[in-house]
């Protein structure tokens, strides 16, 4: 009983010296790209008249920080329109595994998005599959960085995901 307590403290001995070795994991360089929206914004644009709403403007305040660690960007977002306000929650960040930047946003309307992105050049584009009255539509958002602080932005929407009809249209402009 004796030895088997002795193995049993050296076996935690090496497993807490392994781990203290152990450094954590440290963001790729692919999450840098995402720093661009880190700050606060101004978002303006015009909804068109679609299944989605009758159309109008909206106006949306949104500020992005890096949560602890560096591997998301929490952003905030405070959004007014013809279809009425709301809140919402974002996290931008990277799979490494998909390749692929990622989005998840949470808002007040009990609605969760879940988008893939990928960068070209200065446009960003995010995908998603959209849920509407029970049929699955494709969602685009394109964001064309004008400069550091500004961009053009576009939601695009399709049944078939070749041919797409603009929802909304504007710009954003950082504070």
């Amino acid at each position: 009983m004796k030895r088997a307590g002795m193995i049993f403290a050296m076996v935690l001995g090496l497993v807490a010296t392994a781990a203290a070795q152990m450094e954590p994991p440290k963001p790729g360089p692919e999450l840098k790209k995402l720093d661009v929206f880190a700050g606060s914004w101004t978002l303006d644009g015009t909804m068109k008249p679609s299944s989605m709403g009758p159309g109008g403007t909206m106006t949306e305040s949104e500020k992005c920080e890096w949560m602890e660690g560096g591997f998301y960007l929490v952003c905030h977002s405070d959004y007014k329109g013809t279809m009425g306000s709301g809140v919402g929650t974002s996290f931008l960040g990277y799979s490494s595994d998909d390749k692929a930047y990622t989005y998840r946003e949470f808002n007040s309307y009990g609605e969760f998005e879940d988008s893939r992105g990928t960068l070209d050049g200065d446009t960003w584009t995010w995908t998603s599959d959209e849920k509407m009255g029970g049929m699955t539509m494709k969602g685009k958002f394109t964001m064309k960085m004008t400069s550091a602080t500004s961009y053009n932005f576009a939601y695009d929407m399709s049944q078939d995901g070749t041919k797409w009809n603009t929802i909304m249209e504007g710009k954003a402009t950082k504070k």
